[in-house]
């Protein structure tokens, strides 16, 4: 059995891939840059002797789920927990961003987050077993003015996440969605440091209570009490006026 992580060269799905390592899970590492992949695979598998396998492959792109799906399909490997961590913001208005971005941006974020997971959790079924882990954000718990694109998208992998779990609950498998606040990776070289509202928290933070949360079959969670008083808390209480106004100036350009 192996686990696959997308977006694995860096930030948030590095550290998953470690973690699962030292638990000496045999992994599939998706992303674009073969070179920071082959590097990743090479340590993992000298410090946990544990089997690797990288696939590159823009995720972005539509149909990408499909050439995921049989690549591990050819080379007979059973996907037993899928991590999609796999995404990218853009930051600014509406009205001035490029639509071929924005495009890519729910496609990667949504379209192929929900193919990648259908297409993997049918085998779940049939085994009776199985983890599905959708990285999503604090941005989907309010909208975001500068970053709405990516704060809907996040809203929906939340809410398409919490469905699932509510789906296969009963049927052995394991359905989690990761709500992470502003984190030390280069998610915001993309973003922007204009993006980062609040202080930092670590991936190794935000992946330590991904696996907590799972211990206690929650749907979703919340990295770090501050982000989970914000987005449970402040986000019931306040206005919608004034929730979206307290988001606008967070991140504002």
């Amino acid at each position: 059995m192996h686990t696959l992580i997308t977006g694995a060269s860096s930030g948030i799905g590095e550290e998953f891939a470690r973690q699962f390592a030292a638990r000496g899970h045999d992994l599939v590492l998706v992303a674009r840059s073969r070179d920071r992949l082959e590097d990743l695979a090479t340590r993992l598998r000298a410090q946990h002797s544990i089997a690797v396998t990288v696939v590159p492959l823009d995720l972005a792109q539509p149909g990408s789920a499909a050439q995921l799906h049989h690549a591990t399909v050819e080379l007979g490997l059973e996907i037993d927990t899928l991590v999609n961590n796999a995404g990218f913001a853009t930051h600014g208005d509406l009205a001035d961003a490029d639509a071929d971005r924005l495009a890519a941006q729910i496609q990667l974020n949504c379209g192929t987050l929900v193919a990648i997971t259908s297409l993997y959790l049918r085998a779940m079924k049939q085994r009776g077993r199985g983890t599905v882990i959708n990285v999503a954000s604090t941005a989907a718990f309010q909208p975001v003015p500068h970053m709405a694109v990516y704060g809907a998208t996040k809203a929906f992998v939340l809410s398409f996440t919490e469905a699932l779990w509510g789906e296969v609950k009963s049927q052995g498998i394991r359905v989690l969605a990761v709500c992470p606040g502003a984190t030390d990776t280069p998610f915001f070289d993309v973003a922007g440091e204009a993006a980062a509202a609040g202080s930092k928290r670590t991936p190794q933070q935000v992946v330590a209570r991904a696996f907590a949360a799972l211990r206690s079959n929650k749907p979703s969670v919340v990295d770090g009490a501050a982000n989970a008083l914000v987005a449970r808390l402040a986000t019931r209480l306040l206005p919608k006026r004034a929730l979206i106004a307290v988001a606008e100036r967070s991140v504002r350009p």
